[in-house]
């Protein structure tokens, strides 16, 4: 490898994103650089009045098959190729009339953009590039010579360093640009082969590929020792990864992932029956919500949802289903809070809001659609877990009332309400509620009898905290995201004051928790689904 500046002689450029193309020649052609280039990109070039030398003739072949076949060529790969510094290589350039490239600029066809806006399958199969992975690859291979851009973000990094070095590139500059040219081009297979697996609708192809965009370097993961980054998938789900921040902090790992969990649930509240409109509010501890509640306004779902649990919001995450209005910000002020989502906010919130300047606010102009298709990725020993995001929604014409008593009309939207929220709480998970609000939540247990008493005990923590006479868990239903396997966390709903339950059902012995909730005067729902997460 070259261990010193290399010059920049000769370039050959060829892009799908013209973006900063004109300043970045212009520059070359100030320092005498020759350029090389083919199609729309020389044309673009010499209408800026730059000189161009066509690729073709460098190879002396035509562009040919509707521009699939331009830069395949031994004139072109082995100008990419040749290691300056051995004898052999150079021997082999000067006997075949191949000019060493120097420079590679090039970026690829738009398939990710093609196949995000809906084209058909021929369509996106034509926006696979051939020729620019190929030569990317061949340049970022050979880094110890060629420079290789493959970001227009790059452009202004590589002409501050050859301002620095009279024209030439050091070594760590080439080898920065070949990681990010092989990590682009790797991006790009698996944007094509996750493509295909979907179009031919195969779910576990032999091989898989995920890759992700750099969004920014973190502090630390989930613990200081620990290093981390955070990445985006090139989708537009509305959410963490999209959003725009608006003041605060840099964002932690754990923030990511807790605003991510709360989010999610919230957006649940524009989709479901019953809501729609409705303003809701979620807060998240430790990926777990701890408050849930819908209400008039903002401010009134806020406050419902912090009564259900004050101490384990302080330092949270709070998300909510509309535009942030002043009353809400005002109340969400009221204690620390660690972030602030929401798809908006008005000039009295933002103001609110500017008064707490390490609050960190993000705004993301839109929900996320729950229903949506997607992949959930999960590391292990190994290898990975890979399975389609639990997008399912309650299908309430599948309900079914399993016991003697059916639920009220009150009681069924609060088990619509409490199911919602048990799909974004992790397993063992047991949700009270009354009222469209949460009052007490187990979650993360190794025995669902044990959620059941922990949601009965916060419930009474909070009636002590607040003053009232009774436990809210009295007169709430309880949301089981899996079935029960006993009676007894059922009949500890019920000496907790619950009044109806709803769960998938499917349990050998769900004749025993029918006949204990009879027994109590419980209305129960099945709904032969099952949401545990882990």
């Amino acid at each position: 490898m070259t261990a010193h500046p290399t010059p920049i002689r000769r370039a050959l450029i060829s892009v799908s994103d013209k973006t900063g193309l004109d300043a970045l020649a212009a520059a070359l052609a100030a320092r005498g650089v020759e350029v090389l280039s083919t199609g729309g990109t020389a044309a673009q070039l010499r209408k800026a009045g730059l000189s161009v030398r066509d690729v073709a003739e460098v190879t002396g072949s035509p562009e040919m098959l509707d521009g699939r076949v331009k830069t395949l060529h031994p004139r072109i790969h082995g100008g990419l190729l040749a290691r300056r510094a051995d004898p052999a290589h150079v021997a082999a350039l000067r006997d075949h009339g191949i000019p060493e490239i120097d420079l590679l600029v090039v970026n690829l066809y738009p398939f990710e953009a093609t196949v995000a806006r809906g084209a058909g399958y021929d369509d996106c199969v034509e926006m696979i590039d051939i020729g620019g992975p190929a030569m990317i690859r061949a340049a970022a291979k050979n880094h110890g010579d060629v420079t290789v851009l493959t970001d227009p973000a790059d452009y202004p990094a590589f002409l501050e360093e050859i301002e620095h070095q009279g024209g030439a590139t050091t070594p760590a500059f080439r080898r920065a640009m070949a990681l990010a040219a092989f990590g682009r081009t790797a991006a790009y297979d698996a944007a094509v082969s996750t493509w295909l697996a979907s179009a031919l609708e195969q779910p576990a192809p032999p091989t898989r590929a995920f890759a992700g965009r750099l969004a920014q370097p973190l502090r630390y993961g989930e613990n200081p020792h620990q290093r981390a980054a955070f990445y985006t998938d090139g989708s537009d789900r509305p959410g963490v990864a999209t959003a725009r921040q608006v003041q605060g902090k840099e964002l932690s790992y754990n923030n990511i992932n807790d605003t991510d969990a709360a989010f999610e649930l919230v957006s649940e509240f524009a989709h479901r029956a019953g809501h729609a409109g409705g303003a809701a509010c979620v807060i998240v501890k430790h990926a777990n919500p701890c408050g849930v509640a819908t209400g008039d306004t903002l401010r009134d779902a806020y406050v419902r949802a912090f009564d259900c649990d004050r101490t384990s919001a302080y330092g949270g995450i709070v998300a909510v289903n509309q535009p942030l209005d002043g009353p809400a910000a005002e109340a969400i002020c009221e204690i620390f809070t660690e972030v602030v989502i929401a798809p908006g906010a008005d000039a009295a919130a933002l103001k609110c809001f500017a008064a707490k300047p390490n609050l960190r606010l993000l705004l993301t102009d839109a929900l996320a659609d729950p229903a949506a298709p997607g992949l959930s990725l999960r590391q292990v020993a190994g290898g990975l877990l890979v399975q389609d995001r639990d997008a399912d929604l309650l299908d309430e014409g599948a309900l079914r009332v399993v016991t003697k008593r059916s639920p009220t009309p009150a009681e069924r939207a609060d088990l619509l309400f409490a199911w919602t929220v048990a799909k974004h709480v992790k397993s063992n998970a047991i949700v009270y509620a009354r009222g469209g609000a949460t009052v007490g939540i187990g979650a993360g247990q190794m025995s669902r009898v044990d959620s059941t008493r922990i949601a009965a005990r916060k419930a009474a923590d909070m009636a002590e905290a607040l003053g009232l006479d009774a436990s809210p868990a009295k007169g709430a239903v309880v949301a089981s995201d899996a079935f029960f396997p006993f009676p007894d966390g059922l009949i500890t709903a019920a000496e907790a004051g619950a009044t109806a339950v709803i769960q998938p059902g499917g349990s050998l012995r769900d004749q025993a928790v029918i006949d204990a909730a009879d027994a109590a005067g419980l209305a129960m729902l099945f709904t032969g689904r099952r949401h545990f997460r882990h």
